[in-house]
This record gives C-alpha cells, sequence and structure tokens, in this order.
C-alpha cells in the first residue's frame, strides 16, 4: 500500500530548510549519505538530558519521515504560544529536557522507494540488478543495497546466519546487513552521536511501520523501569509491548542501544495499515503525538 507522505522529497526537502531557519530549534547535519545527501539532526530544548527519535530508516518507510516533521512544527507552534500539552507545559519540557529528532536516516533508500533510481546515478546499473524490477514502492535499504536496520552491532551475527541461509550474500533491497556492523556512513554517524551523548542520553525511539506494536529487548541490561515506560508507552500510542522474552536482536538500532550504552531505547512499529493512504500520516501523528510528548519524562 503507498501512503501519502505528499510523494515528493521536494517537500521534504523544503521542510527541513523551513525548519532550520525557524527559531527554537537547532539543526545540525551529523552525516552524509553514501550519495551525498545531507541527514538532518533537529534539536528541541536545552536541558542536559536528551531523547532521540529516528525515522526514515528502511527506504519504503518515508511516512515515518514525515509524522516527525509534523511532531518538530508542533512542538514549535506549542512552545511559542506556551501551551500545557498532556500535562506538562511545553515550556517547562523543553527547559528541562532536548528532544533530538533525526527524521530521514536513509535518505538515499526513501529516494529509491519514492521516486525510483535515475540514470545519474554511478550505482544505477548495480542497483537494477539487485532489484530485479523497475518498481522501487518495496525498496528498505540504503543506496548500495544494505539495511540500516540490520547494520548495528547486535544480533549481528545471528542476523548474517538468516541471511546466509536465505541466499542473501551481498546488496539487497532488504534483508542484507552489510559487510560489518557500522559499515554505512549512516549508521556510523548516528551510533557516533549517541556514544557522544553518553550518560546524556535518556531513551530512544526508533520508528517503522508495522502492526501496531513497541519492541524493548532489554533482558537483564537495564532495570524493570525500563519495561514501565514501555507499558506506559503502550497505553500511550494503543500499542501492544513486546517484551525481551519475545524480542529477537537482529542488528537493530533499539538493540545495540541498550546492549552497548545500557540505555533504555524502543522500536515502534507503527499501524498505518488500519488508516487510507491518504489519512495515515495525519492519523499516525495524532496516535503518537501524546507519546512524542511525554517520552522524555518517562525514563
Amino acid at each position: 500500500m503507498r501512503y501519502n507522505t505528499s510523494n515528493d522529497l521536494e517537500n521534504f526537502a523544503a521542510a527541513t530548510k523551513e525548519l532550520c531557519g525557524s527559531s527554537g530549534i537547532g539543526c545540525d547535519v551529523t552525516a552524509r549519505s553514501i550519495l551525498g545527501k545531507q541527514i538532518p539532526v533537529f534539536t528541541l530544548g536545552n536541558g542536559k538530558k536528551a531523547v532521540v527519535y529516528v525515522g526514515g530508516i528502511k527506504g519504503n518507510e518515508a511516512l515515518t519521515s514525515f509524522f516527525l516533521l509534523d511532531f518538530l512544527r508542533d512542538c514549535i507552534k506549542q512552545s511559542e504560544k506556551e501551551s500545557r500539552i498532556y500535562d506538562v507545559t511545553v515550556s517547562y519540557l523543553l527547559r528541562e529536557r532536548r528532544i533530538m529528532v533525526i527524521p530521514m536516516l536513509n535518505p538515499d533508500g526513501v529516494g529509491y522507494a519514492t521516486e525510483g533510481v535515475r540514470e545519474d546515478n554511478p550505482l544505477c546499473a548495480r542497483v537494477l540488478q539487485m532489484n530485479g524490477t523497475e518498481d522501487f514502492s518495496a525498496w528498505q535499504a540504503n543506496a548500495r543495497g544494505v539495511e540500516l536496520s540490520h547494520n548495528f552491532d547486535a544480533g549481528f551475527l545471528a542476523h548474517k546466519n538468516l541471511e546466509h541461509a536465505a541466499g542473501i550474500l551481498n546488496g539487497a533491497p532488504q534483508g542484507y546487513s552489510g559487510e560489518y556492523p557500522e559499515s554505512e556512513p549512516e549508521t556510523a554517524a548516528l551510533c557516533g552521536l549517541l556514544r557522544f551523548l553518553g550518560e546524556d542520553l535518556l531513551g530512544l525511539l526508533e520508528f517503522h511501520l508495522g502492526q501496531g506494536e513497541i519492541t524493548c529487548s532489554c533482558k537483564d541490561n537495564l532495570s524493570a523501569k525500563t519495561m514501565a515506560a514501555g507499558r506506559i508507552l503502550g497505553r500511550a500510542t494503543g500499542y501492544r509491548l513486546i517484551g525481551p522474552e519475545k524480542a529477537i536482536p537482529e542488528g537493530g538500532l533499539a538493540d545495540w542501544c541498550i546492549e552497548k550504552l545500557s540505555r533504555p531505547a524502543y522500536r515502534v512499529d507503527c499501524d498505518a495499515a488500519r488508516y487510507t493512504p491518504e489519512k495515515a500520516r495525519v492519523c499516525l501523528f495524532e496516535a503518537l503525538r501524546r507519546a512524542l510528548y511525554t517520552f522524555p519524562f518517562m525514563l
């Protein structure tokens, strides 16, 4: 199903440029993608402790990037109005916390899935061969066929065994985790940012499209407070919480954050399928709005 994300990356670029020029928000570029596209990081607030939200990890999940942009716009608007949202004034939230948002970690993959592969792309022939068709709407990987959601050093080797069993030995539209963890500039830059935050990182949310589930693979790495926050997230979104007894680390971002940094992290699989493509973006933002505003104080 194709969702209405304005289906136009020029709109995303214009929106990010607009946000970079807005007061009350910081904008940095952590890295560039394989094809040289900027990967912006937006920062709301001045608090020492930070939470991080990441979207657009898979190429065919641009919808997550757009509702995170909607959150940034809304937060700036509510701050200017000195609004009180979910029992917390936004000015207090931004004074006590930093909310760091990476709307689109995988701009090259999103470009493939949204617009196809251009002939002037130096990887064009190779990527077309990988995909086997000119329809790239299901593309999940980055520009050279590495799926970023499996390119982190947590369950990486276990996922490699699954790849080999499935006959995936090199770049592919989905499922290939790369030659080694953090082999891609996108994942390496994100891991570098999170390592830099260190103890100031309160927690992380990574957003995907799925069946309305929140996964936390904490096991013995973190306290019961982590699972308590997961349950609060579940109530805030209406999504089902998948606990560590059922979660299988597979080279994912949240898994890595828990295992390597010992910081709370959750994978949020957003249930877009319940909405019509035309309404999915607006409805998802409304479904996730409470969680986005309240997560900074859950931990």
